[in-house]
């Protein structure tokens, strides 16, 4: 089973047919989506809009078929001050159109209780679409560590309502992986993997997350170890933001190559 997955903040704004290609390339079978570019486009890629495009739509299901990558996570569906989620509904419907098996959602809405209440409507529409919904945890979202997010699942208390484990930012909110060994392993749906130095780097610490991860081995998140506690069938998918290498010229192929190698190679060891 092919688990390699490569996140769209990785890529910075690669066009849809191009990232399935990319995908493909470099061995993974899964790509994370939006249905939107992100914000960050160092290469200056054309701009797209899988929301408007419906022919977009129709290539990249097409592209996706004939080189065998799906999309394992839809982005983008969040949760904010005063807006109401079932506002996303064109969106949830878009994405169930792509094939899309999971959303993934975040709080940027500083009200706990309408978060999780947002989480819970969320995870019905979601449900109703055929598709299940993990939420993340960060410094500085609304739901910023791993008891946090424990809480918000026990909350919307739905076996299709789970964690994604983001490594750097499970990592430097001081989680252990004996921690999310003792979880039951139902409660957790998506993985995605960067290494990180243990102090930071930048001052802000999504512009550190959104920007400049490091490749697994690069810095010291016991990524081994926290891979070995999770359940061995989710998708590992790598969310590694390269932009200096972006900047410097260094395009999405060669900064990934390395970055999959050391995943694919490790993720080999722990199924040995």
């Amino acid at each position: 089973m092919n688990r390699l997955g490569i996140e769209t903040l990785s890529v910075f704004g690669l066009p849809p047919v191009e990232f399935v290609t990319l995908a493909a390339d470099l061995g993974c079978a899964h790509i994370s989506m939006g249905l939107t570019q992100v914000p960050i486009n160092p290469h200056g890629y054309p701009g797209f809009s899988l929301r408007e495009d419906v022919a977009l739509r129709h290539e990249m299901v097409a592209a996706m078929r004939d080189r065998g990558v799906s999309i394992a996570l839809g982005e983008g569906v969040n949760v904010r001050p005063g807006a109401d989620i079932r506002s996303l509904a064109p969106e949830l419907d878009i994405m169930a159109a792509l094939g899309v098996p999971r959303i993934n959602t975040v709080s940027l809405d500083p009200d706990i209780g309408r978060s999780l209440d947002q989480f819970a409507v969320l995870a019905e529409m979601a449900a109703a679409r055929g598709m299940t919904t993990t939420t993340e945890f960060a410094p500085g979202l609304t739901i910023a560590d791993l008891s946090s997010a424990i809480a918000a699942i026990r909350h919307v208390g739905r076996r299709d309502f789970r964690l994604l484990i983001d490594t750097m930012h499970f990592f430097r909110t001081g989680g252990v992986p004996a921690e999310l060994a003792a979880l039951d392993p139902d409660m957790i749906g998506y993985i995605q993997i960067a290494d990180a130095p243990l102090q930071p780097r930048f001052e802000s610490y999504m512009q550190e997350a959104m920007t400049e991860r490091l490749a697994p081995g690069m810095g010291e998140a016991p990524l081994r170890e926290i891979l070995a506690a999770l359940p061995r069938e989710l998708v590992v998918s790598l969310e590694i933001p390269l932009l200096s290498e972006a900047q410097s010229g260094i395009g999405p192929y060669e900064r990934l190559r390395p970055c999959v190698d050391t995943v694919r190679a490790l993720l080999a060891e722990l199924d040995a």
